[in-house]
């Protein structure tokens, strides 16, 4: 990907973590597929495991067995890996926290998170999300940068989020870390709800887009872009077999190409999330 350079980016002399967990936070696997091709491409190295046995309902978020070439059998526990990467040259230090939501203990669970955190410098958190969205796959993906810190906001061209209602790991997170005194975006991207099931590599694609802008560095997609060509065409063969899921897209593109869905809008943010939440719940809160 190519960096405007008008774009403005996290000083290189600080050291950003970026945050993204599997559940509810995240539609399609779209923010934790971008943080792990994040430390696949950059060669992460562990920091700190945290223990899956104080977070994790095992029966909600269950272990994995798998076969080593040798024919032993390992156990893999759902957990969260806080990793330092090397990242390019003249660009922020990166450090990744990837995980899955947790159960239970959310406080401590944010706590751990934080005081690794703080051990690695970090003076900047970068929370990545996906939500379902009433937008078309034809179309651009929107995104959501916000920040409730004014300084982030005007040095990153940001608007705060007027978004009120339940959250996710991600938001606890953030606000423990506004209390310690670390800057925090929060970077969401939009997800057609039609086609929800993961993986969604053009969502992944449109965060690692936002990402490469805030860190001010270039991010090697490898074959995403290939797999997100591949998405868009299993999508456009969707819409050919369904009429009512073609008509609705193109009621949304209409709908899009006429007003122009808002990329950094609080307003929106709330709007959407109620959307998503009623969507997702059957209920959730609703609009004033």
């Amino acid at each position: 990907m190519d960096i405007d350079e008008n774009d403005a980016a996290i000083p290189a002399d600080e050291t950003v973590m970026v945050a993204a967990f599997e559940g509810w936070n995240d539609a399609g696997s779209s923010a934790s597929a971008a943080l792990d091709h994040v430390a696949q491409t950059w060669g992460s190295t562990e920091h700190t495991t945290l223990d899956p046995e104080d977070y994790h309902d095992f029966q909600v978020a269950r272990p994995s067995i798998a076969i080593l070439p040798s024919g032993d059998r390992v156990v893999s526990w759902p957990g969260t890996i806080v990793s330092t990467t090397p990242g390019p040259p003249q660009a922020a230090r990166v450090v990744l926290a990837r995980g899955i939501e947790p159960s239970m203990r959310w406080r401590r669970f944010c706590a751990e998170v934080l005081d690794a955190a703080e051990e690695l410098g970090v003076t900047t958190l970068v929370t990545c999300g996906a939500l379902l969205l009433d937008v078309p796959h034809t179309r651009p993906l929107p995104t959501f940068v916000t920040s409730d810190d004014a300084v982030a906001r005007a040095q990153y061209g940001l608007e705060a989020s007027d978004y009120e209602g339940p959250t996710g790991i991600v938001g606890v997170l953030g606000h423990e870390a506004q209390l310690r005194g670390i800057t925090v975006l929060s970077l969401w991207v939009g997800v057609p709800h039609y086609i929800a099931h993961p993986p969604s590599p053009k969502a992944t694609v449109t965060l690692l887009g936002q990402l490469e802008r805030l860190l001010g560095a270039p991010i090697d997609l490898g074959e995403l872009p290939d797999e997100a060509e591949a998405w868009q065409r299993g999508a456009d063969e969707l819409t050919e077999d369904d009429e009512e899921i073609a008509a609705h897209v193109e009621q949304l593109e209409s709908l899009m190409d006429e007003t122009s869905l808002p990329e950094a809008s609080g307003d929106a943010i709330a709007e959407e999330f109620e959307k998503f939440l009623r969507r997702r719940d059957g209920g959730g809160p609703k609009t004033p």
